[in-house]
């Protein structure tokens, strides 16, 4: 059976668009292989990403004892949150309004069966060694 663990984070000072270049990154992929991307990209939404994912892994963990080798990624969204509303002084007297963009991401992983993960890896060895054996 198939288990669903989320993770949220609120709030976070960066803007949805910039994060959303981080989240398509990794949306499908393992949760380990991708926290190992995340320590590696220099976007500024990928610490608080990373920390998110390793919160989802620890409740994945503690919550319901699953291995974090067996978890992917299923679905992550990236909402906007409310907007700081400032002003920076112009010329002649005049002020510009300045939006401040707030982001809320939810994350959910999955457990997959070791049965699926193992017909994955057979499947895969199939066809590499069709393709070879077809030149």
């Amino acid at each position: 059976m198939e288990k669903e663990i989320s993770a949220k984070l609120n709030h976070l000072r960066i803007a949805p668009r910039k994060v959303r270049l981080v989240a398509d990154m990794i949306r499908g992929k393992n949760a380990l292989e991708s926290l190992t991307f995340l320590m590696h990209t220099s976007k500024k939404a990928a610490a608080p990403m990373a920390k998110l994912l390793q919160s989802a892994i620890a409740n994945a963990k503690n919550n319901f004892q699953l291995e974090d080798k067996n978890l992917k990624i299923v679905k992550m969204t990236v909402d906007e949150g409310p907007k700081l509303k400032r002003w920076r002084a112009r010329s002649m007297g005049r002020a510009y309004g300045i939006q401040k963009k707030t982001s809320h991401i939810t994350l959910i992983l999955k457990e997959l069966d070791n049965k699926k993960l193992k017909g994955k890896k057979i499947e895969k060895r199939t066809e590499k060694v069709g393709k070879k054996s077809k030149r």
